[in-house]
Parts: structure tokens; sequence; C-alpha cells
């Protein structure tokens, strides 16, 4: 058959006979794009919600709920509230406001920032301020150089920025900060002979490890904590053992597929496309163009605006003085360093547009190239910044429709009057789904612990091992929750598909599942 013949306009004349040619032109079946995940996540849960009764705890005099204390109410919202609310979900998800009284979302209320507003603007200005410097030419060559020094030790790399990254993450929930490393790390990885995949692992993989095992995280073990109404260090040793164990799971995992990958390029999950290969061949020249001052001067900002944003965001007094952090500015509450900064997304937006103008400066690049160069950024970061809005409108619906309380009733009733171990088993098992309604932050484990923790004292389990257990499964569940806005971003910036990234982490959720619920029984028992 004629080429000719086959894009006729009548299809009167595309036979029955289905032969392997032709059965090769048909358009293939694709996994949906994440966008449109994230879109039928919204209305799956805006349906269940629709079963859900509304209901709600009684708050002691520090806001928190009282276990037991749960009474279904009438729902808040009528049906046609409840299609404006499902319609209204990813602009919520943006810039919604909670009010302080209701406690409903909603774009006019007034009241405290409940959208992803803070990090949609960081995703655009790391797009701005990267493509500023890629425009420069520094951070190219300075990456194809540190991929021919490092062409022979590519796993060392990958376990140094592993163990870093892991650490950061136990210990101030290195997250949001991680889209910046991006633009960063996937040439370096791609120019060592890997793919996207494992640039991926070690920038958001490696951190949820370091999660898992969270040791003094302020954020995560600190606030839940104290709503457990116990120390930061109460259960530090347990943490630390999921730490180290996670992180070497995570790092071994990594380091096999990156060797297979590059030993043989089509074993790749994600593929390798011609300008990836190219990446990788710039990377083994050894004809490479010497670095000049100006390639050193941006590069040199491009490393101290980098350690900048992790220096800035750390809550130091609230770390080494066992004390709060306010989980919305992230800033240490009391007995805060007079060197710490206190910064969190907005100052980080800022910084990141005062360094692309400074990189411009420094460059001369010049005002018309440097500002095409700082839109394009926005332009082509555009997409995972949506998709951290149209995440976090998941939880407005939920939110709005008073539907938690009640699932974090019934999660109540599981548990509670169990055995030891039982209670342990079963706290993991209602984590998940507990992790994909509220997740597992600031705001979650404010809301859940003072419920769960003294259900805990009835089944003789210490309160730092449910605070241990609710953070290291929510953690680990969130590896691959469709809701979690810093992973759909990532996989946005990294050029992953979901379907690709699931099928890549599914045995290493396996081997961290085992191992955490062995250290959970042990300490139970």
């Amino acid at each position: 058959m004629s080429v000719e013949h086959r894009t006729g306009t009548s299809e009167l004349n595309v036979p029955d006979t289905k032969d392997k040619a032709s059965a090769a032109e048909q358009p293939q079946r694709t996994f949906p794009h994440t966008l449109t995940i994230l879109l039928i996540v919204t209305v799956l849960v805006w349906v269940a919600a629709l079963f859900i009764p509304a209901g709600e705890y009684q708050l002691d005099e520090d806001g928190r709920p009282i276990a037991g204390s749960y009474t279904q109410v009438e729902s808040p919202l009528t049906f046609p509230e409840r299609v404006s609310d499902l319609l209204l979900a990813p602009i919520n998800g943006l810039y919604g406001v909670q009010d302080a009284e209701t406690g409903h979302i909603g774009p006019f209320n007034n009241g405290d920032l409940f959208g992803a507003a803070q990090v949609f603007v960081f995703i655009l200005t790391i797009g701005g301020f990267m493509t500023v410097v890629f425009a420069t030419g520094a951070l190219d060559l300075g990456i194809a150089h540190l991929a021919h020094r490092f062409r022979a030790r590519g796993t060392a790399l990958i376990v140094t920025l592993s163990v870093l990254f892991a650490l950061l993450g136990s210990v101030m929930s290195w997250s949001d900060e991680t889209l910046g490393m991006y633009p960063l790390l996937i040439p370096l990885m791609l120019a060592l002979g890997y793919d996207r995949m494992v640039a991926l692992a070690v920038i958001f993989v490696a951190p949820s490890a370091g999660i898992i095992g969270s040791t003094v995280n302020p954020f995560k073990i600190g606030i839940g904590s104290d709503a457990a109404a116990i120390s930061l260090g109460d259960g530090i040793g347990l943490r630390l053992v999921l730490l180290v164990l996670a992180t070497a799971a995570a790092i071994l995992y990594t380091v096999r597929y990156a060797n297979r990958v590059k030993a043989d390029p089509s074993t790749s999950l994600v593929g390798i496309t011609e300008a990836d290969a190219e990446l990788a061949r710039q990377g083994a020249r050894d004809d490479l163009e010497p670095l000049s001052l100006r390639h050193k001067l941006v590069i040199g900002i491009v490393a101290f605006t980098f350690l900048l944003l992790t220096f800035s965001i750390v809550p130091w007094g609230s770390i080494l003085h066992n004390t709060l952090v306010d989980p919305k500015t992230h800033e240490t509450i009391t007995e805060a360093f007079p060197w710490e900064l206190g910064w969190w997304l907005p100052e980080l937006s800022v910084m990141f547009c005062v360094m692309a103008i400074v990189v411009a400066v420094v460059a001369r690049l010049g005002e018309p190239a440097a500002a095409r160069a700082f839109v394009k950024g926005l332009v082509d970061f555009t997409g995972p910044a949506i998709l951290v809005a149209v995440a976090r409108g998941v939880a407005v619906i939920l939110n709005n429709t008073q539907s938690i309380d009640t699932v974090l009733y019934s999660m109540e009733r599981v548990v509670e009057g169990t055995s030891n171990v039982i209670f342990v088993t079963g706290l993991s098992l209602v984590t998940v789904p507990l992790s994909f309604l509220v997740g597992h932050a600031s705001a979650a484990n404010a809301l859940i612990m003072p419920i769960f923790a003294p259900l805990g004292d009835f089944a003789g389990i210490d309160r730092s091992l449910i605070v241990t257990v609710y953070n290291a499964i929510g953690a680990w569940f969130g590896n691959v929750l469709p809701t979690n806005a810093i992973l759909m971003a990532g996989l946005g910036l990294a050029s992953v598909g979901f379907n690709k990234y699931v099928k890549f982490m599914l045995p290493l959720l396996g081997i961290w599942l085992v191992i955490m619920l062995i250290v959970f029984v042990i300490a139970a028992i």
C-alpha cells in the first residue's frame, strides 16, 4: 500500500485486514498526562465526598481535636455549591483563602492563604533564573567539565549528592527547595551517561528517604511531637535507624539502575533522546573550551545562590534549641539565633529574581537578551507550576465538605483498643488514606497527633513511635501520591511520565515498606 493511498481522505480504501504494518500505523494508546491524572483524582475525590457525612471534632484551648469528641454535622454545602467547589478547585488550589471563622476556602475570603500561590511563583522564578544562567553558556560548559572529571566516578557523585539531600530531607524537609535542582542536575546526569530518571532519583527520592527517617525535622517531627505532648528528641534513635536504612536502600537501588543505563541505554525506563545523547557526548569530550573568569564568576554565583537558599530556610534555633517553628513562615518561634534569616518561598522567589539580574550583569548578557531569557524561563516552567495548584485543589474539596474529620474518626475506631503490634500495623495501614486526604506535613501532624497519640497510651505504645510511624508511612506513600504537588512538579521539570516513574519506584517502595514494618514491630515489642 503506497503512502499516498494510506493517507488519502477516503476511509473506504482502508482494508479490513490488520497486519503488523497497519497495526503499527494505528494511534498508540499512551498513559494520561500528569494534569489529566490530577483532574481525574479531583473528580473522584469530589464524588467520594458526596457520600462521606460531614463531621467535626471538638477542639481544646490550643485548637487541637479532642479524641472521642467527634460528632456528625449537617453538610455545609448544597449540591450547587459542591459543583461550584469542584469547578473552582484548581483556582482555590492556587490562591484560595481559608476563612478564619468557618474554615471554608474560597478565592474571596478573608483569612490565611491556603492555595499554592507561593510555590507557583517560586517555580516560575526558578525557571527565569536558570534560563538566564544557561543563556550565558557558563553552566553548560561547567557541567561538561564536571562530567568529564567524574566520567569514571559517576557513582561517587550519585552517592554524595544522595547522602547530602537525604540529610537535608531528614533535618528540614528538603522538598519545595528541590525544584531548583532539576535544571542544574539533569544536564549533569545526562552528561555522565545516565538518564533523567537518575536525576529524579537523586533530587526527589533521596530527600524522601531522609524524610522517612526525619530526625530533628521541625516541620514534621517538631509539629507532631508538640501535638503529641512530647519533645522533639523523643524517638530520635529509632528515626536515625530509619534514616540510615532507607537512605542506604535508595542509594543502592539508584546506583544499580544508573549503572545499568550507562552500560546499556536501551534499558532506560524513560529513553534517551538525541538531545540527551548529545549531552553525554559533550561530557566525554577531551577538547573542552577552558572556563574563563566570567564563566567561573557565573558558576560561583549559582553555587552561592543555592547555598544561600539552604542556609536561609533552616530554622537553626528550632533545631538546636529544641523549640517550635512557625509552619507558615518557617521561622523559629522562640530562641532564634541573631543570624537566622527565616526566609521562605516569598523571599526565595525575590532572591532568584535578583540573582538573575546579577548573573546577567556579570555575564554581560545585555538587557534585551536577559529579559527574553527570563521570560522564556517563566513560560517553560508554567506547566509544572500549574500542576501544583491542581494538586492542592483536592485538599480544598475535602476541607470545604468537612469530610476530613469523618475519615479521621473512622481511622480512630480502627486502631483503638488493639494490642501494641496490631496497633502499629493498623496505624501504618490507616496512615496511607490519611496521607492522601491531609498529607503528612505540619498541618496534618497538628490535626492527627492529638487524636492518635492518646490512643497509643491504651495500647502501651510510646507516643514518639506514633509520631515516627505517621511521618514515615506518610513520606513513603507520598512518593507515588498523585496529589503530591512537589512530585508532580518534579516530574514535569524532569519530563518523566508518572507511569514510568511509578514503574521505577515500585520495587524500592516494597523494600522501604519491609524495612519500616520490621523496625516498627521491633520497636512496639
